[in-house]
C-alpha cells in the first residue's frame, strides 16, 4: 500500500510538506506543489478522507442512526436507509451508519468530528436522544415526529393524516365497526411516534365518522392470523379493517377471503404499506402507500440545507394517498 512517506519520498519533500500540501494549512510554493502532486498521480496515493478534509474541517460524512430494534419492519427501515445513501451520494458525502438505538453512538462520532451532521430514525414519542443531539455542534434531522415542542428539524410521512383517510374511506363503503391491526406490541409499548400517531388518527375519524373502531397489536407473520381470529370471535360485528403490518398483511388478507368478509366486490380492507408490498397481495383492493424510500431522500434534502446555510427547516410531512388497485 503507497503511503504519504512513499510520497514524500519521490517528490524529495519532508512528510510534513506532503500534509501542506494535501490540507492547505501552510503555503508552500508552486513548484513544490506540482511536485508533490505529481507524486500522488505516479504513485496512485489516496489520502485518507479525515486529510482531505483539513482544508474546509468538513468529513463529507453524514451520520445515520437506523436502530434494528424488535418488531421494526427492515424493509421499510432499509428503503429509508437507500433514500438517504442515494440522495446524498449525489451531493458527494457518504453515509456512517449507526445501528445502536442509544445516544452514546451519536455522540461519539459526532464529538469525534467523525460527521458533518446526523440523521437518526425511528423517533420515539418521548425520545431520549432528543437532548443529547440538541447539545451538539453538527446539525441534526429526525425521520419522524416526536411530541410536543420540536426544538429539531423533522420529516417524516403523515402517519396521523393516513389514520384519518383509512377510517374516512371505509365508512364511506358503510363500514360501522373497523378494528386497525397495528404494529407489534414491542413497537406500541415503546410509543414509536409513528405508532402513536396513526393510532391518533384512526381514533378521532372513529369519533368523527359516528363509527366504532378499536386498535390491536398485532404480531409479524403466519402468527397475526390467530390476533385476527381471536378479535373476532370478541367481537363478530367488525367489518372493517385497516392493517399496517407488512409482514402480517398478507396472511391477515388471506385469512378474510376466506371468512368471507373481504372480497374484490366487498372490500373490507385499508392497508399501509410501501406500494411494493401492496401490490404482492393479490387479493388486497385498497392501500395506503408509505413513501419509505422519498421519506429518506427528504430527509437527505433537508440536512444538505442546514449544511448549506438555511434556516433550520421545521416539520416537513409526506401526506397520504389512497390507491385503488384493479385487480
Amino acid at each position: 500500500m503507497v503511503t504519504i512517506a512513499d510520497v514524500a519520498e519521490k517528490a524529495g519533500v519532508s512528510i510534513s510538506t506532503v500534509s501542506y500540501a494535501m490540507s492547505g494549512k501552510r503555503s508552500i510554493s508552486p513548484a513544490t506543489r506540482e511536485r508533490v502532486e505529481a507524486a500522488i498521480d505516479a504513485l496512485g496515493f489516496q489520502p485518507h478522507q479525515a486529510a482531505r478534509s483539513l482544508a474546509s474541517s468538513s468529513t463529507n460524512v453524514i451520520g445515520l442512526q437506523a436502530p434494528l430494534r424488535p418488531g421494526v419492519d427492515v424493509h421499510v427501515v432499509m428503503e429509508i436507509v437507500t433514500g438517504v445513501v442515494t440522495q446524498m451520494r449525489t451531493r458527494g458525502y457518504d453515509i456512517l451508519l449507526l445501528t445502536g438505538d442509544d445516544a452514546h453512538g451519536i455522540e461519539r462520532v459526532a464529538r469525534g468530528s467523525m460527521v458533518d451532521a446526523l440523521l437518526v430514525m425511528d423517533i420515539e414519542s418521548d425520545d431520549p436522544r432528543i437532548a443529547a443531539l440538541s447539545q451538539l455542534e453538527q446539525p441534526s434531522v429526525l425521520i419522524g415526529l416526536p411530541a410536543g415542542r420540536r426544538n429539531l428539524p423533522c420529516v417524516d410521512f403523515d402517519f396521523e393524516g393516513a389514520g384519518w383517510m383509512a377510517v374516512s374511506h371505509l365508512a364511506e363503503l358503510g363500514h360501522k365497526r373497523i378494528a386497525l391491526l397495528g404494529s407489534p406490541e414491542e413497537v406500541m409499548t415503546r410509543h414509536t411516534s409513528y405508532a402513536d400517531r396513526r393510532d391518533r388518527g384512526f381514533a378521532e375519524a372513529c369519533a368523527s365518522e359516528k363509527v366504532v373502531g378499536s386498535v390491536h397489536p398485532c404480531p409479524a407473520g403466519a402468527d397475526a392470523v390467530d390476533a385476527l381470529d381471536a378479535i373476532l370471535a370478541e367481537d363478530p360485528s367488525i367489518t372493517g379493517f385497516f392493517i399496517h403490518n407488512e409482514a402480517a398483511l398478507p396472511h391477515l388478507v388471506a385469512r378474510l377471503v376466506e371468512l368471507g368478509l373481504h372480497s374484490a366486490e366487498k372490500p373490507a380492507v385499508v392497508a399501509l404499506c410501501p406500494e411494493n408490498v401492496a401490490l404482492s397481495v393479490p387479493t388486497l383492493t385498497e392501500s395506503i402507500a408509505v413513501p419509505a424510500f422519498a421519506m429518506g431522500t427528504a430527509a437527505a434534502d433537508a440536512i444538505t440545507e442546514m449544511l448549506g446555510g438555511a434556516r433550520q427547516p421545521g416539520v416537513r410531512l409526506i401526506p397520504p394517498t389512497l390507491t385503488t388497485h384493479e385487480r
